[in-house]
């Protein structure tokens, strides 16, 4: 595990930094248009170049130094950080620099992260995956804690040019983590005859079709991430609206989350995880939304705070629980090109639900509930001010979530093809 807690801390440090940006950037953008939809686009630029790359990412992956993919990521991100704060100090910054920005972290990025993945299982023991997936989970959470708590308090002293460079020594702890260790690299896969070069790019969709498990696995975990995302991408703008614009409630919410997402994966580095991880995923689902449906429901932070740590107490448990489910099915060999195909169907309704979030939120779902006499009901329930609407389709995503996980239980090819898998 010594080479493994090497790498994460320094994804923990990078990681932090770039939630720091992310949220200085969030305000700068709500500040500058107070949409949803362009909050809502960032997300959409982000995935967008997400979903060509990942036809060639597991080749990429599996055939060249995944350690220096790695470098590469964390040397891109940093040179668009780069970039960003040229443009701020030379008063030229406009919301499409975000976009572009985005689009750039997307890309290699996708590269990144899918090296970052497919080196776990190579690294750690067997039987320590859902441990170490769960260490993960704590670097997203811990960032969530630390980011936006230490970008609310310094922002007003330092500013954004100050947040962007912390970010890039952060970038610097992370590429120097790297340079120190060895990452184990699997040996190409032997192949008795020559692959055209479309049986190269389909390997992974082909290879996850022809197992039912792997088939089932896909399909729910799809749907759940699509409710998921459509409703992360008004998640900010709702709160902003619904509080005039308040970083400070905005910050306390993401500490709140990030508070809980490492709470559980603390809980779950101690536990271990559930004998049968296909029990752990979908309780994880039904748990994350039904929490989600109370924080939409709520309207200050009195509740918001409190549900938002119970939503993402379920998200280590969920995603160690998934990732060991592929991790253990697919071989070492094999998982750049499957975990991409994976990532490419995720990538693209992630993609749609972001690109389709604003829109909704703002000419249909609000309409709706702040005209009270178009819907006195919903009114009475979400009330009639703004971000009203947008909490209505919150909580139409959240109870998603809780379908998918209940209709998971009555799903029996993932129940016969993933038994206990300690």
């Amino acid at each position: 595990m010594r080479t493994f807690i090497i790498i994460w801390a320094g994804q923990l440090a990078s990681t932090i930094g770039s939630k720091m940006t992310g949220f200085a950037l969030t305000l700068w953008a709500w500040d500058v248009t107070g949409s949803a939809t362009a909050l809502a686009l960032v997300g959409f630029f982000y995935q967008l170049p997400r979903i060509p790359i990942t036809l060639v990412a597991g080749l990429i992956v599996d055939r060249f130094s995944r350690k220096q993919l790695m470098m590469l990521g964390d040397t891109v991100a940093a040179l668009s950080t780069v970039g960003i704060g040229l443009l701020f100090f030379t008063e030229n910054l406009q919301i499409w620099h975000i976009y572009g920005a985005a689009m750039l972290n997307g890309g290699f990025g996708q590269i990144q992260s899918l090296a970052y993945k497919t080196s776990i299982s190579s690294m750690v023991p067997l039987h320590q995956l859902t441990r170490a997936n769960s260490m993960n989970s704590a670097v997203h959470y811990g960032s969530a804690i630390f980011g936006p708590a230490l970008a609310g308090v310094l922002y007003p002293i330092i500013g954004l040019m100050g947040i962007l460079l912390i970010d890039l020594m952060t970038f610097g702890v992370a590429i120097a983590t790297l340079l120190s260790v060895r990452i184990p690299q699997p040996a190409p896969q032997p192949t008795t005859e020559i692959e055209t070069r479309l049986a190269k790019l389909t390997f992974g969709f082909r290879e996850v079709w022809r197992q039912p498990s792997l088939r089932s696995l896909l399909l729910i975990t799809t749907a759940f991430w699509f409710f998921h995302d459509l409703g992360g991408a008004i998640y900010d703008p709702m709160i902003l609206a619904r509080t005039n614009g308040s970083a400070q409630i905005l910050a306390s919410t993401a500490s709140a989350a990030g508070i809980g997402g490492v709470t559980g994966a603390i809980l779950l580095s101690f536990w271990g995880g559930p004998r049968r991880r296909v029990t752990g995923m979908l309780a994880g689902f039904i748990g994350a939304g039904l929490s989600k449906t109370v924080f939409g429901l709520g309207r200050s932070p009195a509740v918001w705070i409190p549900a938002q740590f119970c939503s993402s107490l379920n998200f280590p448990l969920l995603g160690s629980s998934e990732n060991a489910l592929w991790m253990k099915s697919i071989t070492p060999e094999k998982q750049g090109r499957v975990f991409a195909a994976n990532s490419l169907v995720l990538q693209g309704v992630s993609a749609i639900a972001a690109l389709i979030a604003g829109p909704l939120a703002e000419t249909v779902f609000e309409p709706l509930v702040t005209a009270p006499a178009k819907g006195p009901f919903l009114s009475a329930i979400f009330g009639s001010d703004p971000g009203a609407g947008i909490a209505l389709l919150y909580v139409l995503t959240s109870l998603g979530l809780v379908i998918v996980g209940l209709a998971g239980y009555f799903w029996s090819t993932l129940w016969r093809e993933f038994p206990d898998l300690y």
